[in-house]
């Protein structure tokens, strides 16, 4: 199977919502409330919130795809936000936000959770980042252990809002010596 990672397009938002909507849920405790992950999928993966990401000069939408179907996608964002806990973890600056980053099951464990680590990667190189960072669920070891084999390495924690719940989150961290060391 060929993958193919490129910027996301007005024309992918309806499937790229689709495929947002089928895998948060998935990164999201066994405790997290169906209320509240049915709330966010609402308000900050729906199409009109990815054309506005689309139109974010901050942000990148990758999406990797093969010849029938998105298979994943990944978006950047440009800096490091004033939450104080995230900027105590975030030591290396300037960095770049690996906000999210999702693959639909089907494809779990083989090259496109890979390709869009890469693509992402280089994204960050070009835009001048020297550093990558993420925030992981705590419960959530096998995102843990995929962003580990990536150069990943936990260097603090935050909390994430989802819904009426506070989640715990690990801040990983990832020197961008060379995108293609992935």
């Amino acid at each position: 199977m060929v993958i193919e990672v490129t910027a996301a397009e007005h024309a992918d938002l309806p499937e790229l919502a689709d495929v947002a909507a089928l895998t948060f849920p998935l990164a999201c405790p066994a405790a997290a409330r169906p209320e509240d992950i049915a709330a966010f999928i609402a308000t900050t993966l729906s199409a009109a919130r990815f054309a506005e990401y689309l139109a974010d000069p901050t942000r990148a939408v990758l999406i990797a795809r093969n010849e029938s179907r998105i298979l994943g996608y990944a978006m950047t964002v440009d800096g490091v936000p004033d939450d104080p806990d995230v900027q105590a973890a975030v030591t290396l600056r300037p960095a770049v936000e690996l906000s999210k980053m999702y693959v639909v099951p089907d494809s779990h464990g083989g090259a496109v959770s890979a390709a869009l680590m890469r693509a992402a990667l280089v994204h960050a190189t070009a835009a001048g980042a020297v550093g990558v960072w993420l925030g992981v669920n705590q419960q959530n070891r096998r995102a843990q252990r995929f962003y580990g084999k990536h150069g990943f390495a936990v260097s603090g924690t935050k909390t994430f809002r989802l819904g009426a719940g506070i989640e715990q989150d690990f801040v990983m961290l990832r020197p961008l010596l060379d995108a293609e060391q992935t």
